[in-house]
């Protein structure tokens, strides 16, 4: 099963790829799917490394990780109807916020019950005061520097604070984790780098979205290839649990 793991990376790479080279040149059926099966590669990914892992099926932890990936499929798909169903542009966008969103909060509920919970007090405060904090960024974001990072949220400014908390969260928790286990808990690690690398995709996204003149291809490509690299490490870090 660990061998299907890598099988499926390889794929996903491949897919990624081949998606990124045909969303630079325009917005096509095909390029959506490229990109869901870029998407479900990383649930092939998940889903073998948790048989594989030590831990097997009944860990909570790989439970989380793959509902919440789960909801990174739906969240890839949905956002792409916004393509297919210009008029519904909204109704795609919002619900691409939220899934992704859904996605975060169920991999958190997952450290929590798997790792945070086990901890001594001050352990599990410090996580709690992660996630507070990186709320309190996504607030600040959208109310105080849309205006310095020349962006217009418009009307997905409360969306976006709600979401931008969750996302700023992850990785403060992740990171915060990672140093409680002194950087020898693999499986927190590759968390971490995966969670980075989904922030950086986010903010290049924001300026792909509420931004002018950032859907260049270089965007694109950046944009789409550290959001897949972070949902692969998330799902590669269930073979270390």
């Amino acid at each position: 099963m660990k061998i299907l793991s890598f099988v499926f990376l390889g794929l996903g790479l491949l897919f990624l790829v081949l998606f990124c080279k045909e969303r630079v040149k325009a917005f096509s059926p095909k390029a959506v799917v490229l990109k869901s099966l870029a998407s479900a590669c990383f649930m092939g990914i998940a889903i073998s490394a948790l048989f594989a892992s030590s831990a097997g099926t009944m860990n909570t932890f790989g439970f989380f990780v793959i509902f919440g990936l789960l909801f990174g499929l739906l969240g890839d798909i949905w956002l792409d109807l916004k393509w297919v169903y210009p008029n519904d542009v909204k109704i795609w966008t919002f619900s691409g916020f939220y899934v992704f969103a859904v996605q975060h909060v169920l991999i958190a509920i997952g450290l929590f019950l798997n790792f945070i919970i086990k901890m001594e007090t001050k352990n599990i405060l410090i996580a709690v005061l992660m996630i507070v904090v990186g709320v309190g960024a996504g607030i600040i974001n959208v109310a105080f520097l849309e205006k310095p990072m020349k962006l217009n949220y418009g009307e997905y400014k409360k969306v976006s604070g709600f979401y931008g908390g969750i996302l700023i969260s992850m990785p403060l928790l992740s990171l915060a984790l990672a140093i409680m286990f002194g950087f020898q808990n693999i499986a927190i690690d590759f968390l971490l780098a995966g969670e980075v690398f989904f922030l950086i995709s986010d903010l290049v996204l924001s300026g792909t979205y509420f931004g002018e003149g950032k859907d260049r291809p270089v965007d694109v490509v950046v944009n789409h290839g550290t959001y897949y690299i972070g949902q692969f490490l998330i799902a590669l870090s269930l073979l270390f649990i």
